[in-house]
């Protein structure tokens, strides 16, 4: 067994399906469920079951997923202790971040790493926050951006920046008429729409397993709320995009807001909505220099004013 036999296994894992894991690892299907049978042939017992919707470890899969995880882990750390030997000439960091807000936040952080460390190779993989939690857990990333409080992370997180939640709409959509100003502290001028306004409108909602639907059905539910929702199950962006074309209201981050024509952006209510984003690195003591450096890399690009 190799350890991409391992890398097959935790795919299939976490894809709860052998096709889907397939398409992740840009493999056949059939080449896969070879692979699969050669384990379960090596190992002397069947790692998984199949179901109605795709497939569900056996007992002995559980086990095999557990060792598999430790083992990669373990490898892993290994691999970056070594490549700390070359005092940041070399290596990799396996690095997590949303796919929405990975799009707007990392490219120019992520060039003035790559300026000052041009042999440091930065994989990138695209998950929402509670994923990327259980990645770090398992050992597959190095460092991750993800929405705080933690789900399943108890420390290893440090706060990097404060996001705001936006109210997006098209330029004749009837909720501007009911937009208001509001001057804050720092003397900036906060246009605002309260959401207890807006109930007469359709709204464009991402899922309720993704930290932007789950925040946004919050913000109604502590208002005491029932939204009308023309669409509930949505990516970020494609909801954003039809609240753009006058299809409805939706909800987007400051900052993944785009200055496209006769598009209009609130902050909900005069007190806004924020959502707080940390750096977790991975349970335990070891930190690689190469993923340190990536974190101060971020931490000076978006902390210093």
């Amino acid at each position: 067994m190799e350890f991409r036999d391992l890398h097959y296994l935790l795919a299939i894992a976490q894809a709860k399906s052998i096709s889907k894991a397939a398409q992740g690892l840009f493999m056949s299907q059939s080449s896969l469920s070879q692979a699969l049978r050669l384990m379960e042939d090596e190992l002397g017992g069947k790692l998984f079951t199949r179901t109605s919707t795709g497939v569900r470890p056996t007992q002995a899969g559980e086990l095999m997923i557990q060792r598999a995880q430790k083992i990669l882990g373990e490898y892993h750390q290994t691999q970056q202790m070594i490549q700390d030997m070359e005092n940041l000439e070399a290596g990799r960091v396996d690095f997590g971040i949303s796919t929405f807000r990975g799009g707007y936040l990392l490219p120019p952080a992520l060039c003035r790493f790559c300026q000052r460390y041009p042999n440091i190779q930065v994989e990138i993989r695209e998950e929402n926050s509670m994923a990327l939690e259980q990645l770090l857990i398992e050992g597959q990333l190095d460092l991750a951006l993800i929405a705080l409080p933690p789900v399943k992370l108890k420390d290893q997180v440090e706060l990097l920046l404060q996001d705001e939640i936006l109210l997006v709409v098209s330029h004749d959509h009837p909720v501007n008429a009911l937009s208001r100003e509001c001057v804050l502290d720092t003397g900036e001028v906060r246009r605002y729409v309260d959401v207890e306004d807006t109930m007469a409108y359709d709204y464009i909602l991402s899922d309720y397993d993704t930290i932007l639907g789950s925040l946004s059905r919050a913000a109604f539910s502590q208002r005491g709320l029932v939204p009308k929702v023309r669409n509930g199950n949505l990516t970020a962006p494609f909801a954003a995009a039809m609240a753009r074309a006058g299809l409805g209201i939706a909800f987007t981050y400051r900052s993944c807001r785009e200055d496209y024509p006769h598009t209009q952006y609130y902050s909900i209510g005069p007190e806004g909505v924020f959502l707080d984003l940390g750096l977790a690195f991975p349970p335990g003591n070891y930190r690689s220099r190469a993923a340190l450096a990536l974190a101060d890399t971020l931490k000076q690009y978006y902390q210093t004013p």
